[in-house]
């Protein structure tokens, strides 16, 4: 095992997002609870840090989306990229564990290969080669040693182009718990049958510049709609700030946090959610809310993105049925007043609320593998595997 034997496993892992914060700092939970004395490095957020990880340098920095976003970041990407490589081989682990942000993570652990590293690779949450870009599927399987994913219909991807996969199953759906609402509305003195909604705007400070002009004006529009509303918005601890100007002088009740209790038990006790498309929606669709999911990103990147898109749909749940459960509004259907009306039709309509429900719960269930073992520990027990 890489003389592992004789002293602890030292693993570096690599996330660039909260999603990927999330999952690494469960992995890493679940690593720590099958060998002790485990050693960890790399980069990631405030989740893996809570678990031990020191970061090499602020991983919201790889959190940049869509082909022309990034143009502005390059340099600094490629210093990054520079810097993870050095710290690598500084630190000399036995496996290097990139999760997600495919952009930065094949660039370095193509980098080490190159420099004939000594040390195992793995990638967890799989580029999404199924929706575009096909040929990295060849590429990751030069780069790495094993591919761990997240949903069902990926592993063949890999494995026709000769990289070992391993479904291990979606760690938000198997793992993460939903919030306590009663808790919520009593917390911030929000009756019971006042009409809450939550908005969950995102977590990249492109993406609440970009958005909240938007969903302020339709946050308008509810209030004229629903006079006695009241609205929980939830963003990471480092744009809370950014936020928080968009609420000035708001002419309704509006709890704005940061905490992550916070933001479960806010979707738990909300009537309806309006979320940027992305991870956190399926914390939404456990939580068996009614909602429609947002986004926009450059119009530049989304016909880019348009002409090589091998799926019509962005939002997990629907990808998974192959069909449109949540309502997505994207690019020009993303405008104040689409989201306004998407949202009052179904706050008004039960029966439309009663079968997103009943489809997300029987599209959430093949997001959870057949074993006993949650995703993060099958995850671990294929590390170590690999390791020994």
């Amino acid at each position: 095992m890489n003389d592992a034997s004789a002293r602890p496993l030292k693993i570096y892992l690599i996330a660039g997002e909260a999603s990927g914060d999330l999952l690494g700092a469960h992995l890493m939970r679940a690593l720590k609870a099958q060998s002790p004395q485990v050693q960890f490095y790399g980069i990631g957020g405030e989740r893996m840090q809570a678990e031990g990880l020191t970061s090499l340098f602020d991983y919201q920095e790889l959190s940049l989306f869509g082909f022309f976003e990034i143009l502005p970041y390059v340099l600094n990407i490629f210093a990054r990229v520079n810097a993870a490589v050095e710290d690598i081989g500084a630190k000399k682990p036995d496996m290097v564990i990139t999760i997600d942000v495919p952009g930065f993570s094949l660039r370095v652990v193509e980098r080490l290969r190159k420099l004939q590293f000594p040390a195992k690779f793995v990638h967890y949450v799989a580029p999404t080669v199924w929706a575009y870009k096909p040929q990295r599927a060849e590429l990751c399987a030069r780069l790495f040693d094993h591919m761990l994913v997240l949903l069902p219909f990926e592993p063949p991807y890999f494995e026709k182009v000769g990289l070992a996969t391993t479904f291990v199953g979606h760690p938000v759906v198997a793992e993460t718990s939903t919030g306590n609402g009663a808790a919520f509305r009593e917390k911030y003195d929000i009756h019971p049958d006042r009409p809450l909604f939550c908005l969950l705007p995102g977590s990249r400070k492109g993406e609440i510049k970009r958005h909240m002009p938007i969903f302020g004006r339709a946050v308008t529009l509810f209030a004229s709609r629903y006079p006695d509303l009241a609205m929980a918005v939830a963003v990471p601890p480092y744009l809370l700030e950014d936020i928080t100007e968009y609420f000035a002088g708001c002419p309704f009740r509006a709890v704005i946090t940061s905490n992550n209790e916070d933001k479960k038990n806010a979707v738990a006790a909300c009537n309806l959610a309006i979320v940027k498309s992305g991870t956190v929606a399926l914390e939404v669709a456990m939580a068996g809310v009614p909602m429609l999911v947002s986004y926009r990103v450059n119009p530049l990147s989304a016909w880019s993105f348009k002409r090589i898109s091998l799926t019509k749909y962005v939002n997990l749940i629907n990808i998974m049925a192959g069909r449109e459960i949540v309502p997505e509004l994207l690019q020009e259907q993303c405008n104040p007043l689409m989201i306004a009306s998407c949202a009052q039709l179904l706050l008004a309509d039960a029966a439309w609320q009663q079968r997103q429900r009943e489809d997300i719960r029987a599209t959430l269930a093949g997001m959870i593998p057949a074993s006993q073992k949650t995703p993060s520990e099958i995850a671990a027990m294929t590390i170590l595997r690999i390791l020994s």
